[in-house]
């Protein structure tokens, strides 16, 4: 009954990004405030305070959504949950990164319910595709920054970077290196938790936490940014502060046929597969809460 729940939610979100609103550049201004909006309703529906983090962009401004509980202690570590909600230009982004906000939102309700989320932020960041792809002008960035320099403590932060994309066929997986074929599965059919090698210890609680959740396989990798890909999203801000972080992903472009494309639609997802990854992350989340 509760992951059919989450099912539905998470159709229902990733139908109003990707087909309702479409897509949602840092040319589309006018979209990605609604987006915006969109994710604050939801986050206050679910009993969170909400702040914003307006940035500028190229003239413009594009702000960050943070819900948090009225009850947590500005003295205490926090884990940051994050997603970005904007696409390339031109794609509906089903994947990239509806299926991550759809994720997040759910997983805030989900956690509101039982009222364990005193010392967890959920954040959405406003730009995290090209042209601002690695640099300053990244929502996350602009978050993690304001973070140090408030001089919060984070216990992890997990990004959450397209969750939705699932095949079962043979050989349906590729790898940025010829020998994770002998670690990692050939079917595209598992979720992939992966960070830089500093955040080794954060990885594994994750997966460990993962696995208590859900039944959906998960698999772990920490390695340089040799590898490509292992710091392909809104994490790689986190770790330019210093900061563990690790990123929950489909394995993106090693998977997806659609990744940036306009074929990055709504009825290429599997929505019973993306709702396990969210109850898995929040058997994640809560362990790391409890230490």
């Amino acid at each position: 009954m509760i992951l059919r729940e989450s099912i539905k939610r998470l159709e229902e979100s990733v139908r109003y990004l990707s087909v309702e609103i479409g897509p949602r550049s840092y040319q589309d201004h006018e979209k990605l405030d609604r987006v915006a909006e969109y994710i604050s309703g939801h986050f206050k529906e679910y009993g969170y305070y909400i702040s914003e983090q307006p940035f500028s962009y190229r003239g413009k401004t594009y702000r960050n959504i943070i819900a948090s509980s009225h009850g947590s202690n500005s003295d205490k570590e926090i884990i940051v949950v994050g997603a970005h909600y904007d696409t390339v230009v031109g794609s509906p982004g089903a994947d990239d990164n509806a299926s991550a906000v759809a994720g997040l939102l759910e997983l805030a309700r989900l956690m509101s319910i039982t009222r364990a989320v005193p010392d967890v932020h959920f954040a959405a960041f406003a730009l995290e595709e090209p042209p601002v792809f690695r640099t300053e002008n990244m929502g996350s960035y602009h978050y993690a920054r304001a973070l140090k320099k408030s001089g919060r403590k984070v216990l992890g932060m997990i990004c959450l970077e397209m969750i939705g994309y699932f095949v079962d066929r043979p050989h349906s997986q590729e790898f940025p290196l010829p020998f994770l074929d002998r670690r990692f599965p050939t079917e595209g059919n598992f979720i992939a938790a992966v960070g830089n090698r500093r955040s080794k210890k954060l990885t594994k609680t994750i997966r460990d936490g993962f696995k208590q959740g859900t039944d959906l396989p998960v698999f772990s990798l920490n390695a340089l940014p040799l590898v490509i890909g292992i710091d392909f999203s809104d994490h790689w801000s986190f770790y330019k502060f210093g900061y563990s972080a690790v990123m929950i992903t489909d394995t993106a472009f090693y998977r997806n046929p659609h990744y940036h494309m306009e074929s990055d639609t709504y009825e290429t997802l599997d929505y019973e597969r993306m709702a396990k990854v969210v109850h898995g992350v929040r058997a994640a989340v809560e362990r790391l809460i409890t230490g």
